[in-house]
């Protein structure tokens, strides 16, 4: 079967049919594909590659990670582009300088002697909050998400106009390192909508896209039947037989290469559930059942990063499943960038897989990085946290407000309303809740509700009479995959006792996203709190003053004395969720039923001297921080495969 070219390409000048199937005159892509071979300027070529995202590593590690990507033996790098990273308001141009610097990541990549793949969605997955997508993009309720609805894809028309003007430059036929772009992502597993995936393969044309296009979809026909083209190059997102899936690519897409652009040797973990794991001889044997038929491999995660910030999603089933902060994944090359066994096994396969000689990893690679020493600093009490709340101006309303009428992506909103509850037992309930609520009654708290038992509501006894209802609700993550991808947050319906709805609302929102001082002086929260000079000391036992003080949930304040930055892994004994700042940068979310116990603090975030350590707690304070020394992210864990999709 001879080449169809998916896309025009690289400089030449050779005439390429159009998906319209008219002839245009247009150069030809670095890469193309006949009879199930791959091919890069004409010469067969095998991709083995390596997926890093550049919003979930400390930009000055960035050479690094990609050093140790080149290491590892692969000779592409896939980068998803989470457009709610570089975007997060609607009120402000995308982003792409400094740590958002896209061109520069690709251009880094390029100059170590990679190729790169770019996937822009717009959807990405990622467990990313919201699929990659601002909250305030997709908020309209009339929208249809992931169709041609022209709502919908005027929006993404939008971004891509301020997007692929950075990725077009970049690609091979401009000297680039840019040789392949996805459409969209997974969309078998989502809809059937070719209309839209049309749309979304010309949006990337009609803007510059010249190197070959791919679709991305679970490994069986059911996938292929919603997500892929017929005149565009399918490729598959498996973490187990591979062999079995080229089988299918074989019967349903003759002449294609087969490129499994999402291995999944490793997982990602959710809070309250075991730490996933899987070992590098089962990773590497799995790999190697596609390159052993002449398949191309994507390793998905090379390199997990972390979820920084307020940056991780979540999925859904049955109740909300919020993704926790580090990306690790259990992938070849650590959160902390440490060479793992898996690494060192994949290495031996790609580098045979690809006929050259298993020479040793550089000596500067395979060393362990420098740690900050084990050490326990002071966390003294802040502003408690109905204190702060209430500080913030509230916007009115009849019914509750969710986060996106309030303008929300992010963060926390605080409810309250004067509710008249019967004398007795009343069942507080909250319709439509998302996430996790916590309630008092008069200033006493009352308990906690969640997505999955709000509607059942929370029992209470009171003196009846009007009562002061408060809520804060806390967005645990957008929902990053599945039927529910684009749901909103907070309180979506209204909240009951026990039948009767409770009218007249106000909200305070709480944008976690911006700037620490703003945050503190936002509620009147100061950012220091008395320390004593007993707390500059590293290693201090936490003072009786900090005993007394650690209680209920607020603002904590500390500082952690090192004697130069390195990389450090931060645990919070005794502390129950929230989550942490160092020196104002905003490090994750923490939280105690793990499996997470320390958040990786990459060596750039710290500086020599004093570092200001804060803690915002939902649920009850501790005493003290720790250092560690090494990461815990959930022990041994289980074992686990994903299957082919």
């Amino acid at each position: 079967m001879s080449t169809f070219v998916t896309s025009p390409g690289a400089a030449g000048g050779s005439t390429a049919p159009s998906p319209e199937g008219s002839a245009v005159l247009t150069p030809t892509p670095a890469l193309s594909y006949s009879d199930r071979k791959l091919f890069r300027n004409g010469s067969p070529h095998r991709i083995i590659a390596g997926a890093m995202h550049y919003f979930r590593i400390h930009p000055e590690q960035w050479p690094d990670r990609i050093e140790r990507m080149v290491a590892m033996g692969v000779n592409t790098l896939d980068t998803y582009v989470a457009w709610n990273f570089h975007q997060p308001s609607a009120d402000v141009a995308p982003d792409f300088t400094g740590w958002k610097d896209l061109a520069k990541f690709i251009t880094m990549a390029g100059d170590a002697g990679l190729d790169v793949i770019v996937r822009p969605g717009p959807y990405i997955c990622a467990e990313w909050d919201n699929g990659g997508f601002p909250a305030w993009a997709i908020s309209d309720p009339e929208m249809v998400l992931r169709s041609s609805d022209p709502l919908f894809t005027s929006a993404v028309e939008g971004w891509f106009d301020h997007l692929l003007p950075v990725i077009a430059p970049l690609q091979a036929c401009n000297g680039g390192p840019v040789v392949a772009v996805q459409i969209e992502n997974e969309y078998g597993s989502y809809g059937d909508d070719q209309e839209y995936l049309r749309w979304n393969r010309k949006a990337l044309l009609d803007r510059g896209i010249t190197e070959i296009l791919f679709t991305a979809d679970g490994g069986t026909d059911d996938f292929l039947d919603g997500g892929a083209l017929p005149d565009t190059w399918a490729t598959a997102t498996l973490g187990s037989r591979g062999d079995e899936a080229d089988v299918v690519w074989e019967r349903r897409r003759p002449g294609e290469h087969f490129f499994n652009v999402e291995f999944w040797n490793g997982w990602f973990d959710h809070w309250g559930e075991d730490h996933h794991t899987r070992t590098g001889k089962d990773a590497a044997a799995e790999a190697k059942k596609i390159l052993d038929v002449g398949g191309s491999i994507c390793l998905y995660m090379a390199h997990g990063g972390t979820n920084f910030g307020l940056g991780s999603g979540a999925n859904h089933d049955g109740a909300i499943q919020p993704t926790v902060t580090s990306y690790d994944s259990d992938a070849p090359i650590a959160e902390d960038g440490r060479l793992t066994e898996k690494f060192h096994a994949m290495r031996e396969a790609f580098f045979r897989a690809s006929g050259r000689e298993l020479t040793p990893v550089p000596a500067h690679l395979d060393r362990p990085a420098p740690v900050v020493p084990a050490s326990k600093f002071d966390l003294f009490r802040g502003t408690e946290l109905l204190d702060f709340v209430r500080a913030i101006e509230p916007v009115p309303s009849v019914k509750p407000l969710s986060f996106e009428k309030l303008g929300l992506d992010r963060g926390l909103v605080h409810y309250s309303a004067q509710a008249v509850l019967p004398v007795g037992e009343a069942t507080i309930k909250v319709r439509e809740l998302h996430d996790r609520a916590y309630l008092w009654i008069n200033g006493r708290f009352a308990g906690v509700l969640t997505d999955a038992n709000g509607v059942d509501g929370l029992k209470v006894t009171t003196g009846g009479g009007v009562t002061a209802l408060e809520i804060l609700v806390e967005n645990q993550g957008r929902i990053n995959y599945g039927p529910l991808f684009g749901q909103g947050k907070g309180i979506l319906d209204g909240v009951l006792i026990n039948q009767r709805y409770v009218f007249h609302w106000e909200q305070r929102p709480i944008n976690l996203d911006r700037p620490l001082s703003e945050l503190l002086s936002l509620g009147g929260a100061p950012d220091h709190v008395g320390e004593p000079e007993s707390s500059a000391t590293s290693g201090a036992v936490a003072t009786a003053d900090a005993e007394s003080a650690a209680a209920g949930p607020g603002y904590f304040h500390g500082e952690l004395h090192i004697a130069e930055p390195a990389d450090s892994y931060l645990a919070l004994p005794g502390f129950g969720k929230g989550m942490v700042w160092v020196n104002g940068f905003l490090l994750g979310r923490f939280w105690e039923v793990g499996p997470q116990v320390t958040l990786y603090i990459p060596a750039p975030l710290l500086k020599a001297g004093a570092n200001k350590i804060t803690v915002f707690e939902l649920e009850h304070g501790g005493t003290h921080g720790e250092i560690h020394e090494q990461p815990n992210l959930g022990g041994v864990g289980v074992t686990y495969v994903e299957d082919l999709g």
